[in-house]
């Protein structure tokens, strides 16, 4: 499986959420496309790497810019570069309770630490279901 593919750039895992997922299942597809209001066409995604740093179904016309950023330096990862974190990884609420868009800088640390093979293998599904299911621990 090719990971680095399937990860962007900001430290999302591509291959854990259902949108990308709903490239190959047309029964979640239809969810999502029922769930969201949108055409059942749309309601999939194949990951900003290979949509050039742009998600389709947000309706996004440019490039995001953690993807201008790494791209400008040539680097896979936020987390390769000498100024992370930056201001490109700020966590926002913005539908915080759908998209895990918090886990970010997370997810880069430990892609960082563990290598991306590993992370991707043994800790990015844990990463997500903890953001949605776990509880806050002191």
């Amino acid at each position: 499986m090719d990971y680095r593919r399937m990860t962007a750039p900001c430290g999302l895992d591509c291959f854990n959420c259902p949108m990308y997922q709903a490239r190959d299942n047309e029964k979640l597809r239809r969810m999502i496309a029922e769930r969201r209001g949108i055409p059942l066409d749309e309601a999939y995604c194949n990951g900003c790497r290979d949509e050039g740093g742009t998600i389709g179904f947000l309706r996004m016309t440019e490039p995001c810019n953690v993807y201008r950023c790494i791209s400008a330096k040539g680097l896979d990862f936020c987390c390769e570069c000498d100024e992370f974190p930056c201001d490109h990884l700020h966590p926002y609420a913005d539908w915080a309770s759908e998209v895990p868009h918090n886990t970010k800088v997370f997810n880069l640390c430990l892609i960082r630490r563990m290598g991306l093979e590993a992370w991707a293998r043994d800790k990015a599904k844990n990463v997500k279901q903890t953001y949605f299911k776990g509880t806050f621990k002191l």
